[in-house]
């Protein structure tokens, strides 16, 4: 497995370790729960390797060229690891809420485990002349980019499950 999807996993092991059902359905008024949570980032998991699936499929990178403004956007989530709070979910990955706890935990590792694969199959067959896929809000990432993005995007979120998890001790 990808060294950094390999840390985006253990985080999630860590702060989801020895849940119940219960806790993983646990939610504030107005907030996600923390299957919630993880069904958004399987879905995100799993619409990054569809789209990895895709640039396999048609043997080429699919992302545009980022701009200047993406490239400065890209250094501050992915670099300093900056993750702004309080933006809405694109709909793609916005949780319908059905999934219980722990088919939630499930499906994040199947689509983690998916999504890796599908990489580790770019970086061995696809050119590095353009960016791998598009992201919906920071647009073109690079084979590099991706994993460094979900790992930033997984920590942000873990740092909820574990307030979740504080607040109901």
């Amino acid at each position: 497995m990808n060294p950094v999807f390999a840390e985006t996993l253990a985080a999630i092991d860590s702060a989801t370790q020895g849940m119940t059902e219960e806790q993983l359905t646990y939610h504030p008024e107005g907030k996600w729960s923390t299957a919630q949570i993880l069904e958004h980032l399987s879905l995100a998991f799993g619409g990054t390797a569809k789209a990895f699936e895709r640039a396999l499929a048609e043997g080429k990178p699919l992302g545009d060229n980022p701009s200047f403004k993406q490239k400065l956007r890209d250094m501050l989530v992915l670099e300093i690891g900056y993750f702004p709070r309080g933006r809405t979910a694109p709909t793609m990955v916005t949780p319908k809420g059905e999934m219980k706890g722990l088919e939630a935990l499930a499906k994040i590792r199947e689509n983690l485990i998916r999504m890796d694969k599908a990489h580790g199959e770019c970086q061995k067959t696809l050119s590095r002349e353009r960016c791998i896929a598009n992201h919906p809000v920071l647009g073109p990432l690079n084979f590099e980019q991706w994993p460094k993005f979900h790992r930033v995007h997984t920590l942000h979120h873990m740092k909820q499950v574990r307030a979740l998890r504080s607040t109901q001790k």
